[in-house]
């Protein structure tokens, strides 16, 4: 087979079923999916798993061209703007490139996706996707990034393009930007003013009026309070 019967059998068999992108192990065998890119693993992670880490990072899957590829196609998928950096800024084709290793059945549909961007762009305008401009870039990724609408024969490019960006996201959204980007603040401390007054009224109790302003100072929140030995708070300023 030449390699255009090649990828038409990778897009319209069985093969294509592999563009999925899924995080399901088989029941007895759960995987974590999360890379440390740099750095190792750090955090309950067992000696084994960091060695496993290790060695996936030490090994290369993609070639230069297919990350340069990779590098044009995760920035048209989460562009930089006035707030955010790029996907690329953010180290997403390194996640990208992980999870090659880490999760193998990823492997074929990612490179054979990366090949078909060459052979449409070889059949539309005569050159590979590397050499378009940016404007005949667009022109195919259109035709793929919307599924709806995308014609019966680019079901492949479609189903490769939803695996792409469903890795660019996850990548992008568990970085430190990605966070900041969707206002996830996680588990910050904040300023707990106590409980509300009519839930306190509610169950028969009230805090008294004298305590409200030692009680509740939100500069002080991390001083330990200083009891008398009839068990009342002693104010600062008493």
């Amino acid at each position: 087979m030449n390699r255009r019967e090649n990828l038409k059998l990778l897009f319209t068999g069985t093969l294509a079923s592999g563009f999925l992108l899924t995080n399901c192990a088989p029941e007895d065998k759960k995987i974590d999916y999360t890379p440390r890119i740099e750095g190792g693993t750090v955090g309950g992670r067992t000696e084994e798993e960091k060695l496993i880490d290790q060695k996936l990072l030490s090994e290369t899957f993609f070639t230069e061209e297919e990350r340069k590829k990779l590098d044009v196609l995760v920035d048209i998928i989460m562009p930089a703007d006035a707030d955010s950096p790029s996907a690329t800024e953010v180290g997403v084709v390194d996640f990208i490139e992980f999870m090659m290793k880490d999760y193998p059945a990823y492997q074929t549909p990612m490179q054979g996706g990366l090949m078909w961007l060459d052979l449409v762009s070889e059949d539309s305008y005569g050159k590979v996707f590397l050499a378009l401009n940016e404007t005949e870039r667009i022109a195919i990724i259109d035709q793929i990034a919307w599924p709806d609408k995308a014609k019966p024969e680019m079901v492949g490019g479609v189903k490769f393009f939803n695996m792409l960006r469903n890795l660019t996201s996850t990548g992008y959204f568990t970085t430190e930007a990605g966070f900041k980007y969707l206002g996830y603040i996680g588990n910050t401390p904040n300023v707990w003013d106590g409980v509300p007054a009519e839930v306190m009224k509610k169950h028969g109790f009230e805090l008294p009026e004298q305590y409200l302003e030692a009680y509740l100072k939100p500069e002080e929140r991390g001083e330990l309070a200083q009891w008398d030995d009839a068990g009342n708070i002693i104010r600062a300023n008493s």
